[in-house]
């Protein structure tokens, strides 16, 4: 039996435009593949028909088990020496517990290979209209996860945060409030700019903007659901202008 091996693939924004050539490549091959919750349609119908599909979108409640018998599954389907597709969205080593599988498949000396993807901590601002940096007013941006693991080290560190120019937090939604209290209470100018952007390149994307002071409750007004992309700095008040210049595919709502 010939050795399997492990593709753990960037999806990117979603659209299947905006996959890499060699990701697109990867999933007409792959014998089986292995996708999260928001890969949409039009990227799995890369995937050739007698390929196996297999959904593991994890929910809040049950993310570590899951995320445990993903592991065994990739390792598993390896086993049986076929050509494997992890498929994740955005990019899978930036908050997309890549590493922890890959790590995995280490331990187990099975073979892997990383394919990066576009993250939606620069997808979502770019899809808004907002870089994230300008030679105006940005050379700094730093890339934070909103949501921490428990226990996971000492906390981060609110007082170096607050003087980057430009602050992009992924899944930010369920602390946004506390996020933006942090960084205010740390220095930060309660008037910063602020953008959350929900969907960033599906088909029905929104985009709220504020201040650090009031964004947390323009979002809740709108209802701001997860996925969303929380930028803070003054590269949000080019929204304005760059809105309507870009040009880039949307993806389809997943239902």
């Amino acid at each position: 039996m010939n050795p399997g091996k492990v593709y753990l693939v960037g999806a990117g924004p979603g659209h299947a435009e905006l996959l890499t050539v060699k990701a697109a490549r990867l999933l007409r091959r792959a014998d089986v593949v292995v996708y999260d919750r928001l890969v949409q349609e039009e990227v799995l119908a890369l995937v050739k028909p007698s390929a196996e599909r297999i959904y593991v979108g994890k929910s809040a409640g049950d993310a570590e088990s899951r995320q445990h018998r993903i592991h065994s599954l990739l390792a598993q389907k390896a086993g049986e020496g076929k050509l494997v597709v992890r498929l994740k969205g955005g990019d899978p080593f930036l908050f997309g517990r890549g590493g922890e599988e890959v790590e995995y498949l280490a331990e187990k000396s099975i073979a892997f290979e990383v394919v990066p993807g576009i993250s939606s901590a620069l997808a979502a601002p770019l899809s808004a209209g907002i870089p994230v940096t300008h030679r105006d007013t940005a050379s700094t941006v730093a890339i934070v996860t909103g949501h921490r693991k428990t226990g996971a080290g000492r906390d981060l560190d609110w007082e170096a945060l607050s003087r980057m120019d430009t602050l992009v937090f992924l899944m930010s939604v369920g602390n946004l409030r506390s996020i933006c209290s942090n960084l205010i209470r740390h220095g930060r100018n309660p008037a910063t700019p602020a953008a959350i952007i929900q969907m960033a390149f599906w088909q029905d994307e929104r985009v709220v903007c504020g201040t650090l002071a009031d964004i947390a409750d323009e979002a809740g007004k709108a209802g701001i659901k997860p996925p969303a992309t929380l930028v803070v700095g003054e590269v949000v008040r080019l929204r304005d202008k760059l809105k309507c210049a870009r040009r880039a595919p949307r993806r389809t709502k997943k239902e």
